[in-house]
This record gives structure tokens, sequence and C-alpha cells, in this order.
């Protein structure tokens, strides 16, 4: 499927600028309201929960929007909503098209260097302070930004309490990646084996979660150089965070499990295992799969590596207005994207629902909102800790993400697929890089940077 939307998107380059003519403008008529119509976003994951808050909005909003629908429709991955965009595209048929699609950073090249999304920085780039530090980071293509903020969250590392203050380990260590290490040792020793210092997956995830999103830019790793060439083989970031994540499985450090699965949420009630350096999207899945553990938890921000000390990098989506052709709910679409990020008290009523039904949410990217008493509350799942606070925290210090290139959905699957033939034991780490950089070379060659 991707090289088959390679080819469309390398199509749609070629037509970029016939593609490129739809009006940023708000189809508001003069008193301000907005045509009957169907409003469609594209998301993966759990969308349902967002339309919640959507639909709110249009319902306060009904003065200037009474006949517009809003729908909210998941898609299976990132990528297949982009090939389908450009299908549709290709074809002409306009009015399959969603007005929003919820996209990362290779998503976002792809479709705006394709002429398909719709650049919003004069809307955007007023309003910039109001907003964390590089939000928009990974949505701006050549100066000019083709999504608005919808989440920025950090790296951090999550911990069970109970079992450190039972084996007499002082969760303080963590701070750095030496201390991460010997508190797993240490976890191990006195456990008798019996506790993990976290897990680590057969799948893809390994490398997802950590290696692209979590060591690889904590360490300052490179697949490509600036020139786009190949030197994930003989860079040194790639070797300290690679290395780093051998160590911890060679030492039996980690608990082999799949990722998001039943018997992952078992062992961990069953206090097997201790920590989980991740995204703070996992608080979701923590909170809605752990019951026996409930209470225990803690958050910290990431480890770092002594020398570089930099912290987790932040993981982001973005909200991108698709052309499409009449673009004639642009203007609504800011409105509800504004409202989602400042309207205080409508956010925090959300929240406060999505916490009771153990829907996912994330903190909103605006300093104003962040700043609320709300998002420094205590939460028993956290033992009275903030989560959302801690959250907040987490993006501090920063590292860079990793240079991120259109040939990247297919680098991910190249190197994914040499982390799992080193889990599953079929080769060493450094053979592991060593095919990695030999797959890229032959199968993509240079990227596009």
């Amino acid at each position: 499927m991707k090289k088959f939307l390679t080819i469309l998107l390398v199509c749609l380059l070629a037509f970029a600028p016939i593609f490129a003519n739809g009006s940023k403008e708000s189809a508001a008529a003069d008193d301000g309201t907005y045509p009957a119509g169907d409003l469609v976003i594209w998301s993966t994951g759990q969308p349902q929960y967002r339309q919640m808050y959507y639909q709110g909005f249009l319902d306060r909003n009904q003065d200037i929007a009474s006949g517009v629908k809003l729908s909210v429709e998941t898609i299976a991955t990132m990528a297949d909503g982009q090939q389908k965009i450009a299908m549709y595209s290709m074809s002409g048929d306009q009015d399959s098209l969603p007005e929003v699609i919820m996209l990362d950073a290779v998503g976002i090249i792809e479709l705006a260097n394709a002429g398909l999304l719709l650049d919003l920085t004069d809307y955007y780039a007023p309003q910039a302070d109001k907003y964390v530090d590089g939000a928009v980071n990974d949505s701006t293509v050549n100066g000019k930004v083709y999504g608005l903020p919808d989440a920025v969250r950090p790296q951090v590392l999550f911990y069970n309490a109970e079992i450190f203050e039972k084996y007499d380990v002082d969760p303080a260590m963590m701070s750095t990646f030496d201390g991460y290490l010997e508190a797993g040792r240490l976890l191990k020793e006195r456990s008798n084996g019996e506790v993990y210092l976290s897990w680590i997956d057969p799948t893809s995830y390994t490398w997802r979660y950590w290696g692209r999103r979590g060591l690889m830019p904590q360490a300052g790793a490179r697949i490509w150089d600036e020139e786009g060439n190949v030197v994930i083989g003989s860079d040194e970031g790639t070797k300290l965070a690679l290395g780093y994540l051998d160590t911890l499985y060679s030492e039996g450090l980690l608990y082999k499990t799949n990722m998001m699965q039943q018997p992952i949420y078992e062992a961990t009630d069953d206090g097997k295992i201790a920590t989980f350096y991740i995204g703070a999207f996992w608080d979701e899945f923590l909170r809605k799969n752990l019951t026996a553990t409930a209470g225990d938890w803690r958050v910290m921000n990431a480890p770092v590596f002594e020398g570089i000390g930099t912290g987790g990098a932040p993981v982001s989506t973005y909200f991108c207005l698709v052309d499409t052709g009449s673009n004639e709910y642009v203007g609504l679409i800011e409105d509800l994207w504004y409202d989602f990020q400042n309207n205080v008290e409508e956010i925090n009523a959300w929240v406060t629902e999505m916490e009771a039904i153990n829907g996912a949410y994330s903190n909103p990217v605006s300093k104003a909102t962040l700043a609320d008493p709300f998002w420094q509350a205590p939460s028993d799942f956290y033992g009275g800790q903030s989560f959302r606070k801690a959250e907040s925290d987490g993006l501090n210090n920063p590292s860079k993400n990793m240079t991120v290139t259109p040939q990247d959905a297919e680098a991910d699957l190249i190197i994914s697929a040499e982390i799992e033939k080193y889990v599953a034991g079929e080769q060493t780490m450094d053979q592991a890089i060593a095919n990695m950089d030999k797959e890229l070379k032959l199968k993509i060659g240079k990227a596009d940077v």
C-alpha cells in the first residue's frame, strides 16, 4: 500500500498547482452563517470521544451552523487516510473528501507537497504565542503551517511506586538512563527475577515506542544525514539508543509480551512490569485496563542520557484542513479547533467526563488553558499526583524529534522488521543495525530532506 500511495502522490505532485487553488477563505454568508451540509473529520484511534466535544461545539453554535451535520470517522491508519485522499483527488471525487484529517509529520509532508492541504499560516501565526513552544514544528513545510496542533504529548516514565518501595529502590535514580538500567538490575536481583523493569514487543511496537519515539531522538540518532543519505549503520546516536535497548533486553530486564493486549495489563497488575518508558498517551490504557494496581502508579520525566541531557521528545498530531475545492467550512473548522484549545470551561467539563468513562483525551496546547488549576488537580489513579501537570512538565527540556522525510513510513517498515528479528533471537543488535543500513540503501536510497 505504501508504494501505491507513493505513486499516487508523485502523480499529484505533478498537478499540485491545479489542486492547490482552493480558497482558504471562510464560506460563511454575510450574516456569519454557514450552509447546510456535512462536515467530515477523519481520525485514527477512538474518535468517538472527540466527537462528543465537537458536537457540543456545534450545538452551542446553532445560530451560525444550524444545518451542519458533523461526522467523525475512524480510519485504520493515517497512511490509509492519505491514500484515500490522494485517490479521491486524482479521480475528481471531491464530495468524498473529508474536511479535516488528523495527521502526523509524515502525512503532512506528503499531502502538503501534493497540494492537498490548506495553508494555515495566516490563521495560526498571529496567535502562535498562545500555544506551547514548538507546537507546529512538525506541521511546518517549507516555512508554511499545514496543521493546527491537536496534541503535543511528551515521552515520560510511568512507574509502580509500590514495587519500588517493596524492593527498596529509589525511583529518583531513574532520572538518567544509567540509573534506569541500575534500577532494573536491582529490581531483578531483589525480586529473584520476578519483576521486570519494563516490556518489549515482538512486533512493530518496539521500534515505534522504544525506538523512533523514545531512545532514538533522546540519543540524537539519525536515519539520514543532511543530504538524505542513509547513515543509520554508522550513526553514533543509533548505536547509543539501540545499544541501550540491547543491554536492557540481553540482561533479561524486559518482559516480552504484545503491546496493547490483555496479557500486558495482566502482567502489570500482577507486579511483573515495574515501569513504562513511553508517550503520555499510555495513561489512557493504564487507567482503562489496570485495577489491582490503581493508585500505585506515578509519573516522572523521561530519563536522560548523560552527556546529552535532553528529555523525552514530544509526539504531535495535527488538525489538517483538506483542500476539498469548495472549502466552505474553513472558518467554522478554525473556530472549532480554537474552542477545543481555549474554551476552559467546556474543555474541563469534557475531560472530567472522559475520566469518568475512561475515554481518550490529552492535554491542550494552549498555555492559558494549561495554567488553569484544573490541569494541576490530583489523580486517585496516580496516588494523588497530578498526571495532567506531570504531562505538562514532561514538555520541558525536550529532545528534538528525528528528521522526518517522505520516505520515513517505508523506512519504519524496514527498520522495524530488523528489530523484530532481533527480539525473536534471529540476529544480534549489531547485525540488525547493519541490515537496516543495507536494506534502506537498497530499497530507498536517498531520502528527500
